[in-house]
């Protein structure tokens, strides 16, 4: 689901899981919290998880959970701090067999199709009776009255032929599997889409897993909502660019419900998110998402999922690295690995990134270069030139005056930390030298460090080796007449988790290797002249 920063209050310290919002991190913040809702399944002896994900899912498209937000006009709601639509119900949707049949009521009017009318008691249902267009691989259904009429037939058409778009892009030039098809709900068995008023509660959309594939647990046919009118005013972008991205976005998670509904929830949007780019690059919506992900706030954990935040819309920019070095195919053969059908790889999130960049040369180089692109973005990307390039943690300017310096960084597992170390005007003799000392945790945890020199004439990267116990060092030229800066790229590329313990990070687990202590020492030295001249 897409959510709108516009639309979605920034304040989010009531939040349902009581992850913290995208702010300036520590490496402490980002640990697990005990119950956190996401793709674990729901115990039904656990009462408390059962309230949790109703409630998380009410409050996901905007319905509260009590008489109070049933009384307000329909058009006005809104939730200030709301979880994800798309996941909140997919989990909904995963606990199923786990509920008692009170709950389990409760949960089937939560993700009825709008098409359900009044009889769904949680007053999402249309008001009156729908319209329904179909052509290629798309049913579109509207009303014609209440506030869910979009503007026209003509803009129903336009949905409907964007869709269909979307579904040759998606499927048939970037080639992953189709929607599953859903019987004969919504008349037959082609995707439904239904227009619905989303703007006041924050949304561009969401879809739904409706019904599992007989004998393939993790496979499940759905629906999707857009929102009926994308108007401005809600959105801040003219209507036609708001309905592509969250189209390419949206039919990009039904697809994912023919791979594993139930995979790790920050590689499921982030992925989705970086699809815009492939179906409408022009449009650029999802920068906004950009400070909140690793290349503003490269210190929080790359699988991080914020449910009242934009993290993991964020880090779309990851898959646009990956496919700008590596090709889109990249990401489609991430998602073989994670998917749960016959052939596929049957693995979580980032044991699937790590097997298909095996041959790239290891997750952890290629993380670490993906860390260092984003100093600079407008080097890598394409239109990274309009980016602010990642924070650093701390500025030093040494001098003869002050010619060291040093700090002890705790870092968590897959993220980094900057820091931007500059020569004063005064060394302008070319044997200036910058020495960088880093002593990091051992090498099981995947440490790296590397230099991003900017240079008068460009920019030019020093990796630094790090032994068995995380050490290293190095020397750079660090004349002021020609080196403008050199940032100490710091990176916790650690993937090792204890798996299954129910929490919204990499296979529901808990990293092994988080707030892991990097000490980097810089010194200036000026090297001895050449007497052999």
């Amino acid at each position: 689901m897409r959510r709108s920063i516009l639309g979605v209050t920034l304040a989010v310290i009531m939040a349902v899981s009581g992850l913290a919002g995208a702010g300036a991190p520590s490496a402490a913040e980002d640990r697990p919290s005990g119950l956190e809702l996401g793709s674990a399944g729901v115990p039904a002896d656990d009462d408390a998880a059962v309230d949790g994900v109703l409630a998380a899912a009410r409050s996901a498209i905007g319905l509260g959970s009590g008489p109070a937000a049933e009384e307000q006009p329909r058009a006005r709601r809104t939730v200030p701090a709301r979880p994800d639509a798309t996941l909140a119900l997919r989990d909904l949707f995963r606990a199923l067999p786990t509920l008692g049949a009170d709950d389990r009521r409760a949960a089937r009017r939560i993700l009825a199709r709008p098409t359900d009318g009044a009889g769904d008691d949680q007053g999402d249902g249309y008001l009156v009776p729908a319209e329904r267009t179909c052509r290629n691989h798309i049913c579109m259904h509207w009303v014609t009255s209440t506030a869910d009429a979009p503007p026209s037939r003509a803009w129903v058409d336009t949905n409907l032929g964007f869709m269909n778009r979307v579904w040759r892009t998606e499927v048939r030039r970037l080639g992953y599997r189709p929607p599953v098809r859903d019987g004969h709900r919504g008349g037959d068995d082609k995707l439904d889409v239904y227009l619905k008023e989303l703007g006041s509660r924050g949304l561009y959309g969401y879809c739904v897993p409706e019904e599992r594939v007989p004998d393939r647990k993790w496979l499940a046919s759905g629906y999707c909502v857009l929102d009926n009118d994308f108007a401005r005013a809600q959105y801040g972008a003219p209507p036609r660019q708001s309905l592509r991205v969250t189209a390419a976005h949206e039919f990009f998670h039904a697809v994912q419900f023919a791979y594993d509904y139930g995979e790790d929830p920050w590689l499921m949007e982030a992925s989705a998110t970086w699809m815009e780019e492939r179906v409408a690059d022009d449009v650029n919506d999802n920068r906004q998402y950009l400070p909140y992900g690793q290349l503003g706030s490269p210190g929080r954990p790359l699988d991080r999922f914020d449910q009242q935040g934009f993290n993991q819309y964020g880090n779309w920019l990851f898959f646009e690295y990956l496919s700008h070095r590596f090709g889109n195919g990249v990401v489609r053969s991430i998602w073989t690995r994670a998917g749960a059908y016959p052939g596929a790889g049957h693995q979580y999130s980032t044991t699937a990134v790590k097997g298909v960049l095996r041959k790239y040369g290891g997750f952890p180089d290629v993380y670490r270069s993906f860390a260092a692109a984003n100093v600079l973005p407008g080097r890598t990307y394409e239109e990274g030139g309009a980016w602010a390039g990642s924070p650093a943690t701390q500025r030093w300017r040494l001098s003869t005056d002050r010619p060291r310096h040093g700090a002890d960084l705790r870092i968590n597992h897959l993220a980094s930390r900057n820091v931007v170390v500059r020569p004063d005007a005064a060394l302008k003799d070319r044997r200036w030298r910058l020495r960088v000392v880093v002593d990091g945790p051992a090498e099981r945890t995947d440490p790296r460090a590397v230099l991003v020199i900017r240079t008068k004439h460009g920019v030019d990267h020093r990796t630094i080796r790090l032994d068995r116990d995380g050490r290293g060092r190095t020397a750079v030229g660090f004349g002021s007449r020609n080196v403008r800066s050199v940032t100490v790229v710091l990176v916790n590329a650690s993937t090792r988790f204890s798996c299954w313990h129910r929490t919204t990070w990499s296979c529901q687990g808990r990293a092994r290797d988080n707030d892991r202590t990097f000490t980097v020492r810089t010194v200036l030295r000026r090297a001895t002249a050449d007497r052999s001249r």
